[in-house]
């Protein structure tokens, strides 16, 4: 992986539009400095806004949106309250945050929502605090600093290629397969949680070492062949990583294969054929994201993170009735009860990319990776990899107990958090570890 300082640069630095609040029936929020709205100064303070029949309602008057214009971006900012973090997901919860630059307010179907519109750098910032402490080593945040920027130039890319008959799901009587992505998001770049990165403005405190980081790779990106890649990260790929065709649209990216988590050139097993991805899952191989270090956690796991104990490998029990309820509520499918959950494809990492739900009602096969966590849990399973266990069969043969084992934490595409953080401290720089997760790419200037 080479530096190309020379490279003529193509751009300057891009505003990112940020949803923050999706959807809401008012939101309250507030000035901190000096902004205007329609070229009027507004006083700092405390200031509310409702959804109406004609989109927006502000001091009695509606708008079809309105933006509240910072008088200079990065220094003005504002307060959102009762922004919703890890939406879906086990740590979800509220909290008041504060962003800098402009905020935009737009009406939507179901109510209104926020847009923060912030330079890219300003953004990096945030991003690389959210995703991980701040107190991170410098050679791991250099990393994610040079991955987040790649991953959002890129989506903006593909934004502007998708066009109505963008497919994001196949559906027969039998089969739904389905993948989450850029499709979500219309009307701005990026949304604020996990479905893209967590971004919590101002909120979480950045460090001079975050500031240092972003402006040393200001503008830096890796990319193939020249074009921006398309940069993906987890927090845990579970001693493998998985490729991107498996859990989003099947394009084939060569930076974005499967590959073990360790040495470079380590063999590691066939994960796509059942009998190997059953016993590497329920055993626990070395590899740099094996690791119990609370030096190394503390680096990638804010504090709701470290909620979850147990990434590499983990087990969720649930009964017959538990089970049956579960999937008929997330899915909306009433399968009966549940006889049987059987991997019928499996990723490189060994994460399930179809599975079969046998019931006594319904036999449907569900996929890809986020469809099945959905599915199998009141959140977001932790991953899609892992194999059953149905036990304590009644007298017709019907099990009343199924445990999953499972391996990983997130999508397992690219970048795995808790890996690079063990490799950064192991001695490795910025280059080996991007060169690690990302082959055959180049790191290139593009502001």
């Amino acid at each position: 992986m080479g530096t190309t300082g020379t490279k003529e640069i193509e751009r300057s630095e891009p505003l990112i539009a940020v949803g923050i609040l999706p959807e809401q029936a008012a939101i309250s929020f507030s000035l901190l400095s000096g902004y205007t709205l329609n070229g009027k100064p507004l006083p700092a303070g405390d200031y509310r806004v409702e959804a109406g029949a004609a989109g927006v309602t502000f001091q009695g008057e509606q708008y079809p949106e309105l933006t509240f214009e910072p008088e200079e971006m990065h220094r003005e900012s504002f307060e959102l309250k009762e922004v919703v973090i890890g939406l879906n997901f086990h740590w979800e919860r509220r909290e008041n945050q504060r962003f800098q630059g402009a905020l935009k307010f737009i009406a939507e179907e179901k109510g209104i929502t926020a847009i923060n519109i912030v330079a890219l750098e300003d953004y990096l910032k945030s991003v690389i605090s959210s995703e991980m402490s701040a107190t991170s080593s410098k050679e791991l945040l250099k990393a994610h600093a040079v991955i987040s920027r790649s991953w959002l130039l890129a989506q903006m890319e593909k934004n502007k290629a998708i066009d109505a008959g963008y497919q994001t799901s196949f559906v027969t009587p039998t089969e739904i397969i389905r993948w989450y992505d850029r499709e979500e998001h219309a009307r701005y770049d990026v949304c604020a949680d996990d479905h893209c990165q967590r971004y919590q403005g101002i909120t979480r405190q950045t460090t001079g070492l975050v500031n240092k980081v972003i402006d040393e790779t200001r503008g830096a990106v890796i990319t193939y062949r020249h074009a921006i890649c398309d940069a993906r990260f987890s927090k845990c790929c579970g001693g493998v990583m998985e490729r991107f065709e498996n859990v989003w649209e099947p394009i084939v990216h060569p930076y974005l294969q499967g590959k073990a988590d360790w040495t470079e050139g380590a063999a590691f097993p066939d994960l796509t054929q059942e009998e190997q991805a059953d016993e590497w899952i329920r055993t626990a191989p070395p590899a740099y994201c094996n690791t119990q270090d609370a030096t190394i956690l503390r680096q990638v796991l804010n504090d709701y993170d470290r909620e979850t104990a147990d990434f590499y490998r983990w087990k969720v029990v649930y009964t017959q009735e538990e089970l049956s309820t579960l999937i008929r509520e997330r899915s909306g499918i009433d399968y009966g009860e549940i006889i049987e959950l059987e991997p019928l494809e499996r990723g490189s990492s060994g994460r399930i990319i179809r599975l079969k739900i046998i019931g006594t009602e319904q036999v449907m096969t569900i996929g890809k990776e986020l469809e099945i966590r959905r599915t199998l849990s009141p959140s977001h399973l932790y991953s899609s990899a892992f194999v059953v266990d149905a036990e304590e069969e009644d007298s017709e043969g019907t099990p009343q107990r199924f445990t999953l084992t499972g391996a990983g934490w997130g999508h397992g595409v690219g970048l795995c958090q808790i890996g690079a953080a063990m490799m950064a401290a192991k001695g490795q720089d910025h280059k080996a570890i991007l060169r690690h997760y990302f082959p055959h790419t180049t790191i290139e200037k593009r502001y």
